[in-house]
C-alpha cells in the first residue's frame, strides 16, 4: 500500500529509522493488525503518541506520531510531522488520487447520512461503490473511508460533517470529490456558527477540493441554497418547486413506502420507495442528480431506489406486538423534527399517533425559541405527545397552551413507566431526539 518513506515524503515529514511496507493504516491500537501504520493522534481525553510501542506490539510496522520528545526510542520506524491528522488526511488524499473513480461528496445540516445511502444505492446499480459507514465524517473517519479505495471500486460517496468553519474544507480537499451534494442549510451547530449564512460558507467549502468542473448538486427548495450561484460553477438544484433541475410531484404513501413522479428533462418517471416520508423522496431526488452526472441513465436509476436501506437509528419502522414504532433516535434538529413528525402523521393506523420527542441539542441561545416551534408541527401530526428533557419544557408550554394533550419529565424512567402505561393495541409511537438524549432507552424499554 506504502513505504515509510513514501509516507514521510507524502506529509512532509521525517523518516527516523529504516523503510519497510506498510498495508493499511489506523489510529486505533484495538484495530492494528502485522504491517499497518499506526497514525498517533491526539483526542479530548488521550494522546495516541502515548500508544505506540502498544501499536508496535501488536505488529504495527512504522507510526505517524507528531511528538519529538522520544520519537527515536521506539522500536518500529517512525515518520515525525508537524500535526498527525493533517498528515493522515494528506496520506488519505494521496491514496485516493490513485483511482481514477467517482466520487460524490455530501455535505448539509440534515440528511447527509440518509442522502448518503440513497445515493450509494444508486450508483450500486451500476458501480462497485464505497460509502462512508455510519456517520464516519470527520477528519478521523473520513481518511478510514479513504483508506478502503482500491481498484475494484468504480464509485464512492463520501460524507462530510462540521461543526465550525474550516473544517469541511480540509475533509473535500482530502476526498476530491467530482460531484458534490448539499442537502440542506437549517440550524445544526448554530451555537458555533451563530448565523445560518455562516453555515451556508461552512457547506460550500465542499468545492474546496473539488475541480472546477466538479457539479455542486444542491437543494432547490432551500432558503439559503436555492439563491447560491458561483461563476463558473455548474448547479444542478433538485426539489418539489418549479425551477428545479430534477423535480418531484404527486407523492403518495403507502404501508409499503413512498411512490412520486420524477420529472427530468420533460419527461416523467414514476418511482418508488422502500420508506416512507417527503424527506426521503428529496434524498432520491438528490441521488438522481448524482447518478446522472455519474454517467447513469434514468433507466438505470430509479429502480436503484428500492435499493436503499437506512444505516443505524435512522427513522425505522417496526411493528413490537400490536404497536407500530418509528425509531428516529441518531440525531434531531427543528428540520428533522419536522420531517419525523410528517412521517408520523402519514402513518395509516387504527390507534392514536404518540409523539415521544427529547431535546435538540447545540441549539445555543435560539433553543428555547426553536423547541416551543415544534409545537406546531406537533399539533399537525400527532395526537398527543410525551416530552423529555429540559429544553423540551418550552414545547410543553406551547402545547399546554393550545390545550393539546402532552405529557412531559425530566426524569427518564418516569416518562417511560408513563408511556408504557398509555400504550395501547394500534398506535403508532414516534421517539425522536438528539443523540445525546438516548431516545432508543425509552423506546427498549417500553417493548
Amino acid at each position: 500500500m506504502f513505504t515509510a518513506k513514501e509516507i514521510a515524503e507524502v506529509t512532509g515529514g521525517r523518516l527516523i529509522g529504516g523503510d519497510t511496507a506498510i498495508g493499511g493504516v489506523s489510529t486505533d491500537t484495538r484495530t492494528i493488525e502485522k504491517g499497518m501504520l499506526f497514525v498517533a493522534v491526539k483526542g479530548e481525553s488521550f494522546d495516541g503518541n502515548d500508544f505506540i510501542d502498544a501499536a508496535a506490539e501488536k505488529g504495527a510496522a512504522a507510526a505517524v506520531s507528531d511528538r519529538e520528545s522520544g520519537a527515536e526510542s521506539h522500536n518500529i520506524p517512525v515518520i515525525l510531522v508537524q500535526d498527525s491528522r493533517a498528515a493522515q488526511l494528506a496520506l488519505a488524499h494521496y491514496h485516493r488520487s490513485k483511482f481514477p473513480l467517482k466520487l460524490v461528496g455530501v455535505t448539509g445540516s440534515v440528511g447527509k447520512t440518509s442522502t448518503k445511502d440513497m445515493v450509494y444505492a444508486v450508483l450500486s446499480g451500476k458501480f462497485n461503490t464505497l460509502r462512508t459507514e455510519g456517520n464516519f465524517n470527520n477528519d478521523i473517519g473520513l481518511p478510514r473511508t479513504l483508506f478502503r479505495l482500491n481498484e475494484e471500486y468504480g464509485a464512492a460517496v463520501i460524507e462530510m460533517g462540521m461543526s465550525d468553519l474550516g473544517e469541511i474544507s480540509v475533509l473535500s480537499k482530502a476526498a476530491a470529490p467530482d460531484i458534490c451534494i448539499i442537502t440542506n442549510i437549517g440550524w445544526c451547530h448554530i451555537e458555533n456558527l451563530k448565523t445560518r449564512e455562516n453555515i451556508l460558507r461552512a457547506k460550500l467549502e465542499i468545492l474546496d477540493g473539488a475541480s472546477e468542473s466538479a457539479p455542486l448538486i444542491i437543494n432547490g427548495d432551500d432558503e439559503y441554497l436555492k439563491a447560491v450561484s458561483i461563476p463558473g460553477r455548474r448547479i444542478v438544484k433538485y426539489g418539489m418547486s418549479e425551477g428545479c433541475d430534477v423535480r418531484g410531484e404527486d407523492i403518495t404513501r403507502t404501508t409499503e413506502g413512498s411512490a412520486f413522479t420524477l420529472v427530468y428533462q420533460g419527461r416523467k418517471y414514476s418511482a418508488k420507495l422502500p420508506v416512507v416520508g417527503d424527506h426521503h423522496v428529496m434524498n432520491a431526488l438528490a441521488a438522481f442528480a448524482a447518478g446522472i452526472e455519474a454517467g447513469m441513465t434514468p433507466e438505470e436509476i430509479i429502480p436503484a431506489f428500492m435499493r436503499y436501506e437506512a444505516s443505524g437509528m435512522r427513522q425505522r419502522i417496526e411493528k413490537r406486538g400490536e404497536v407500530t414504532v418509528i425509531l428516529d433516535c441518531y440525531n434531531a434538529s427543528p428540520t428533522s423534527m419536522e420531517s419525523s413528525l410528517s412521517v408520523l402523521g402519514g402513518m395509516d393506523c387504527s390507534g392514536r399517533k404518540i409523539a415521544v420527542l427529547g431535546d435538540m441539542l447545540e441549539l445555543g441561545e435560539m433553543s428555547a425559541q426553536l423547541h416551543a416551534g415544534v409545537a406546531e408541527y406537533i399539533v399537525k401530526n400527532a395526537d398527543c405527545a410525551f416530552l423529555y428533557g429540559g429544553e423540551m419544557a418550552h414545547c410543553r408550554d406551547r402545547l399546554t397552551a393550545q390545550g393539546f394533550e402532552v405529557h412531559y419529565s425530566q426524569d427518564k424512567s418516569a416518562l417511560t413507566e408513563e408511556l408504557a402505561n398509555y400504550l395501547r393495541p394500534g398506535d403508532t409511537v414516534l421517539f425522536k431526539g438528539s443523540r445525546g438524549m438516548r431516545m432508543e432507552e425509552i423506546a427498549e424499554k417500553v417493548k
